[in-house]
Parts: structure tokens; C-alpha cells; sequence
């Protein structure tokens, strides 16, 4: 299944209220949304029909996050989805998630993009390849190793695979505060050390599978009932537990068979 073709089923799940891109490039992805957007890209040119309220900034995402009120476009809600498909370094990347993550609601769900680089050249931090995802696969080891308490699940979508998280913390301070310590230690030259598991998918939840899963309707359900909490997370933990058979922490790095 392609990407795209994913994230719109995700959209029509979720029915989100409110939808954050950054890296909107040509207008893909940004036009399956179908409710109040923000797209964040310092060199987009849309050619793409979007069909939504939209809000577009030609800005990177630290300046765009650096204003005083982020979520004035969104008139003070919440992000209940986002994409990143930003600058394909590692540090760019979880430096989106952290941003996002603040601003989300906890039964948001936040995707990244190119988390399945199909060789070792394709990872290389300078590009030297047509297609090209970066190291933006460490996002995943990071959250696994940092953030136990977010469910990540690893979506073998084509052309590069999808990350989705959710169980979000949006109070949570830990990427912060470690931010320079994990950049020192994963920032590497080339060529990446990327880990046979990523290379070959094997981890991979099956696209259709995660779509069939009950957790979005629960997702939905919840921040419509305005639910949040430990509670909550437990519960989700558990659907997708028996829905998708990963669990928390190491969700993304079991397999649903």
C-alpha cells in the first residue's frame, strides 16, 4: 500500500479536527485533509488541490514554534494529527517531535514519514541517491529507548514505511532536557549503521492491518469525550496490544506475524 493511500484512510479514521504537515513540498499528503490545517515548509510550491481551511507558513518549523502563540491558527485547539516529512536528518526530525508533541492533544497520534530506508546509501545523511530518506529511521530507536511510556508502530507502507505515535505525553520534558546528549551520540557520519531489522521491514505492521485496528475509533472516541490520562493510555495500550499484538516501549519492535 502506498503511503498516500494510507494517510488518507488514517484521515477518514480519525477525523481529526485539526492537521499539522510540516514538509509540505508539492501538496500530497496536505490535500487529504479535510478540516483546519497548518502546513510548515520554507520552499513549497503547491500543486496539489487542497480542499481545506488552511493556514501555510514559508518558514522552517523552529521559527514557526518559536512564535509566541502556535496554535493561534488552530484558534488555541489542539493538533489531533500531524506529519513530519521535513529535513531527512535525524536531529531535524526528533527536534519536530518534540515541538509537535507539546502542542498535540494525548489522543493525538503524530506520523513520520521515510523510517524504512531500503538500503544503506539511501540512509546516508549527505544525499547521494535519487530516493532518500536520511537517518530519520534513529527517530525510532531514540523514542524506544527515551520514552517507553509512547506506543510507536512501524507501518511497512511503500515507497519508505510510516511511523505512527500515539499515547502522547504532551507535558513530557524528557527529549528536552536530553536533546544535545541523544544528538551527540546518534549523529554519525556516513555511512549509517542501519540496523538489519529496518533494513528489511521485518518489524513491520502489514498496512491494512493497522487501519483494521479499533484503536483509531478509540482515539476518536476519546478526544471527543475530551478523555486523557494514564487510564486512557493503559486502554489504548491494550487495544493495540490485542489488536496489532505489539505492546508498550517495544511496540514498534515486535511483529504482528
Amino acid at each position: 500500500m502506498r503511503y498516500l493511500t494510507f494517510l488518507q484512510a488514517l484521515h477518514e479514521s480519525l477525523a481529526p479536527s485539526t492537521y499539522l504537515e510540516i514538509g509540505i513540498r508539492n501538496g500530497d499528503s496536505l490535500a487529504l485533509a479535510r478540516c483546519r490545517s497548518v502546513g510548515i515548509d520554507p520552499a513549497y510550491h503547491l500543486t496539489a488541490e487542497v480542499d481545506c481551511d488552511l493556514a501555510l507558513f514559508r518558514t522552517v518549523s523552529d521559527e514557526y514554534f518559536s512564535r509566541p502563540e502556535p496554535l493561534a491558527p488552530f484558534g488555541g485547539k489542539h493538533v489531533d494529527l500531524a506529519f513530519i516529512d521535513g529535513l531527512h536528518l535525524f536531529e531535524f526530525a526528533l527536534r519536530d517531535f518534540i515541538y509537535v508533541e507539546r502542542h498535540c492533544a494525548p489522543t493525538g497520534v503524530i506520523v513520520f514519514d521515510d523510517v524504512f530506508p531500503r538500503t544503506v546509501d539511501e540512509a546516508a545523511r549527505d544525499r547521494h541517491t535519487r530516493a532518500w530518506t536520511g537517518d530519520v529511521f534513529k527517530v525510532l530507536q531514540v523514542l524506544q529507548r527515551f520514552r517507553p511510556d509512547l506506543l510507536c508502530l512501524r507501518v511497512g507502507t511503500q515507497p519508505t514505511g510510516l511511523l505512527l505515535v500515539t499515547g502522547l505525553d504532551p507535558g513530557s520534558t524528557v527529549l528536552t532536557e536530553r536533546y544535545d546528549e541523544i544528538v551527540a551520540e546518534y549523529v554519525r557520519a556516513d555511512p549509517q549503521d542501519v540496523p538489519d531489522d529496518i533494513l528489511t521491514r521485518v518489524a513491520a505492521q502489514p498496512p491494512a492491518r493497522v487501519l483494521d485496528s479499533p484503536v483509531w475509533s478509540a482515539l476518536r472516541a476519546a478526544r471527543d469525550a475530551g478523555r486523557s490520562g494514564e487510564g486512557f493510555r493503559r486502554e489504548v495500550a491494550e487495544i493495540v496490544r490485542t489488536s496489532l499484538g505489539v505492546t508498550t516501549g517495544a511496540a514498534a519492535a515486535s511483529s504482528a506475524g
